[in-house]
């Protein structure tokens, strides 16, 4: 990581020093890149529509901004700078592509000052967003913002196939020459919005090695986490329903061979979890930490902005997840495996990374030291199939149906010859005792039994009624079966009813 004054990030006990960047106050890079953008994008409108051709994508338009201000050009109390912005038809038209008309894109960038993000990576770039949420602002190196250019006829192929997507949209590449420094930005969506407070925030690659957030990463107050955070934090996943599941997984399966078609790697999934059991118990706090409800947008301006709108989704909760809080941001609705309640809000980040001789040569030097297979530098083949196993078997779920088991199945069919059972022996029961109380309450005399005795020798036809074998031997099997119930309700029946039947 680059230092301190590069990355942006303040020095221990110097929290009121200003933040520098490539030994430029972060005030004056972003009063430029709001002069520049303003002037760039207020100059674009006087240009007629047209289609993109083919040399828009390498377009470079330039313009000086003098600090006393000139013709052109208003004053500002900066350094003198050049400002140059690439492509500016393509870029107009992918704005237009997401409904981001030019009045709109002017007032999120330069109607507020812009507020600095702390950098969480390890590329030293420093992250400023608009004030409404909309577009986040990133400083590039050299060799990343020549990489885009070179992308953008892919791109803007890509974009016109599918425009829902969880790859990043950019909006502008720019670059502020001042004192023989070049500072390189590029505004995007926002992925992870300030108005919803993120409960984790995890920057996942898929691999191993070296994956674990930081000590100083850690005592953040938002800290990022990574790969092996999220495997002892969330170690049996995400769950979503079958719809959302599925429509997440094609997206991301679309865009990884969208990227490994243009030889990027060393990608991350940059997925922000919010638990809405936790936003109840905290809103006052909320409310008084985030943006003020003033600035917090009634909708979104941009479209396929949102996490819901990135996948291929129709937008709805799904089997009732989400009931309660309306105002989910756009975020994904899933559960934990506590069954916790959840909004995640994600997106794909750092795709300015090809495969070139110094990844190779990276990626050779680790894998002699390392196992090769889990370094997140890796060919592009490689690391997307590796990243997409990682998001579908260990980060995201499907939650399954409730069906009932074999096992289920056969405990019913039990219970069921349970319950026949308990009725064939009850029957009998009930048939026994009624005969017992026949034969104490109405007692045959001897000297009756004795006349049917003599009757019967006088009618030879009449024989004692003795049951069939076949009656006998199928009482005898159901008596047998229920010989544990009969004793259990009736330990008392069988010996009486053997004496009086003696």
């Amino acid at each position: 990581m680059s230092s301190a004054a590069e990355n942006g990030e303040a020095a221990p006990g110097k929290q009121n020093e200003e933040k520098t960047y490539k030994k430029t106050a972060s005030s004056a890079i972003k009063g430029a890149i709001q002069l520049g953008i303003g002037y760039t994008v207020g100059n674009l409108t006087s240009k007629p529509e047209r289609d993109v051709l083919m040399q828009d994508f390498y377009v470079v338009e330039s313009v000086f901004l003098p600090s006393e201000g000139s013709n052109l050009t208003p004053a500002h109390h900066y350094p003198d700078f050049r400002f140059k912005t690439y492509a500016p038809l393509a870029f107009r038209y992918f704005r237009e592509l997401f409904g981001i008309k030019p009045d709109d894109y002017l007032y999120s960038i330069c109607s507020e000052p812009l507020i600095e993000l702390s950098n969480p990576g390890a590329s030293g770039s420093l992250f400023f967003v608009t004030s409404d949420d909309e577009f986040i602002i990133k400083t590039v190196q050299h060799k990343e913002a020549e990489f885009l250019q070179k992308l953008l006829p892919g791109y803007y192929m890509n974009l016109n196939q599918n425009p829902r997507t969880l790859l990043p949209k950019f909006y502008g590449l720019y670059c502020m020459q001042s004192g023989g420094i070049n500072i390189r930005i590029v505004v995007m969506n926002n992925v992870l919005p300030r108005s919803m407070r993120m409960h984790f925030t995890y920057d996942l690659k898929g691999s191993t090695y070296k994956r674990r957030a930081s000590r100083k990463e850690r005592e953040k107050s938002n800290p990022t986490f990574k790969d092996l955070d999220f495997l002892q934090d969330m170690h049996e996943g995400l769950y979503f329903d079958t719809e959302t599941y599925n429509a997440l997984m094609k997206t991301l399966q679309r865009d990884c061979r969208v990227l490994e078609s243009f030889k990027i790697m060393d990608y991350s999934l940059l997925l922000g979890i919010h638990f809405l059991d936790h936003s109840l118990k905290e809103k006052e706090e909320e409310t008084s930490q985030n943006v003020p409800d003033a600035k917090r947008p009634g909708m979104q301006k941009v479209l396929y902005s949102t996490a819901m709108e990135s996948i291929q989704g129709p937008g709805k909760s799904g089997d009732g997840i989400i009931t309660e809080n309306p105002d989910t941001m756009g975020g994904i609705p899933a559960k934990s495996h506590r069954g916790e309640k959840l909004l995640l809000f994600m997106g794909i980040i750092d795709i300015l990374q090809s495969y070139r001789l110094m990844k190779k040569l990276e990626h050779s030097w680790k894998a002699l030291v390392y196992d090769g297979d889990t370094v997140s530098v890796h060919r592009p083949s490689f690391y997307a199939d590796r990243f997409l196993k990682f998001m579908n078997s260990r980060v995201f779920k499907k939650i399954q149906a409730l069906k009932a088991s074999p096992s289920k199945k056969r405990c019913n069919s039990i219970a069921a010859l349970k319950a026949t059972s308990q009725e064939i022996v009850s029957s009998i029961s009930q048939e026994w005792k009624d005969e017992k109380r026949d034969l104490l309450t109405e007692g045959q005399s001897f000297s009756s039994l004795d006349e049917e005795a003599l009757g019967s020798r006088h009618r030879p036809d009449l024989v004692p009624s003795t049951p069939s074998l076949f009656e006998a031997a199928s009482l005898a099997t159901t008596i047998s079966s229920s010989s544990l119930y009969v004793n259990e309700h009736y330990p008392h029946d069988r010996p009486t009813l053997y004496s009086n039947s003696k």
